[in-house]
């Protein structure tokens, strides 16, 4: 099979298409025929080793392998059709539609991966195509995560995101406005309306306006981008106020548990967990029209260069999908 991998750690020239021996499922398994993947800013990250502040490039080899990368295919989503099954399989058929999220094993920058039947897959709706399936994961499952789980969201809650414009911004915008909050996005200018489409109450501009020192506080501030840490933020949050670190410093990681403890204010940080029951939820949503994945471009599994060069300047808005053609 024809599968992006790469050998060491570097700029988007480092992956290079070749062909790979294609898995087999075994017991409990099943093989995805992958239609489609996404180029996430996770993929950038395990890619390059440029970590956000605080993480060293060796904690990075620590996390992903020491003298290069223990998993060669990149790759967190995909999306396509269950083409084999293991012996034993029972909650999915051949010929199924499927979308996936395997932020563990990696691997969805393959025509075909294998994954166990109870990892994160659900079925795709009718209404949606593979290329925005593969879209759906992601974003969806860290901001249901850190807005649910983790935040315990509540109606008519003010919200603040900053980084609304991409793949994890633009979910967790739809997803807070889906639970009732009044929605604020932050963004650049050139984001603003798209921000705004996607159900933002309001929406401010980062290159003119420091959302810290506009005198409103938020019940919640989401930071997607690690630029909102607790001494910026702190003082925009309600007493009972949470700052959701969906990406943060390390020191701000480290603090997260002590600030939490004193009760009031809380610093929740932390890898977000995937399960099969809330894409299960993103795919019901993503049926009612409630959530719609925001795609940016699509580039061929050919073109996996260019698609990591476009996602290295960091202006992407929403998912940059790969189309993964048999």
């Amino acid at each position: 099979m024809k599968a992006a991998v790469y050998h060491k750690y570097g700029p988007p020239e480092v992956v290079s298409i070749k062909t790979v021996a294609r898995p087999s499922p075994k017991d409990k398994e099943v093989l995805i025929k992958n239609f489609a993947s996404t180029v996430t800013s996770a993929d950038w990250r395990t890619r390059s080793l440029i970590l956000p502040p605080g993480f060293a490039s060796f904690i990075g080899r620590l996390a992903f392998g020491i003298f290069g990368p223990r998993k060669k295919i990149l790759g967190l989503t995909l999306a396509g059709e269950i083409s084999e099954l293991g012996k034993g399989v029972t909650k999915f058929n051949l010929g199924d539609r499927v979308f996936a999220i395997d932020g563990k094993a990696l691997g969805g920058h393959a025509q075909f991966k294998v994954m166990p039947e109870d990892g994160a897959i659900a079925l795709i709706p009718e209404n949606l195509s593979s290329e925005e399936a593969a879209a759906l994961p992601f974003g969806g499952t860290t901001a249901y995560d850190f807005l649910k789980v983790r935040g315990g969201i509540q109606s008519s809650e003010k919200v603040l995101i900053n980084g609304a414009s991409g793949d994890t911004g633009t979910a967790a915008v739809q997803l807070a406005k889906h639970f009732g909050a009044d929605v604020t996005g932050v963004c650049s200018t050139s984001n603003l309306e798209l921000v705004k489409s996607i159900g933002a109450n309001k929406v401010i501009d980062y290159t003119t306006t420091d959302f810290s020192k506009n005198g409103e506080t938020y019940d919640m501030i989401i930071d997607t981008v690690a630029t909102a840490s607790w001494a910026r933020s702190n003082a925009s949050l309600t007493k009972k106020g949470r700052l959701l670190l969906i990406l943060g410093s390390l020191s701000d990681i480290l603090r997260a548990p002590f600030v939490s403890k004193k009760g009031g204010k809380k610093l929740i940080a932390g890898e977000a967990r995937e399960r099969a029951e809330d894409l299960r939820f993103l795919a019901k949503l993503a049926e009612s029209g409630e959530f719609k994945p925001v795609v940016d471009r699509i580039y061929p599994l050919d073109q996996i260069v260019a698609a990591h060069t476009y996602v290295d300047t960091g202006h992407k808005k929403g998912s940059v999908v790969i189309r993964i053609d048999h």
